[in-house]
């Protein structure tokens, strides 16, 4: 039971599911226990933070419209 519910919110955190959801979804009484259980499986969230500024920025610059939705890898 334990491997399929690490597998659950691994499968989660790899596409893109925020921290807080997998936290509520996992039952975790405590949000912050679920950045640090499944913190070494979003190995691209420093990646993904740079493409949502460069976004935002080239938004506010003109030089880009707005995408619809979150920024997704």
């Amino acid at each position: 039971m334990h491997a399929l519910r690490h597998f659950y919110a691994s499968a989660l955190l790899d596409a893109g599911e925020n921290i807080k959801a997998v936290s509520e979804y996992m039952g975790h009484a405590d949000p912050a226990l679920t950045p640090r259980v499944y913190a070494h499986l979003m190995p691209e969230s420093r990646e993904r933070a740079r493409r949502a500024i460069d976004t935002v920025a080239a938004c506010l610059a003109g030089t880009s419209r707005p995408r619809d939705g979150p920024v997704r890898p």
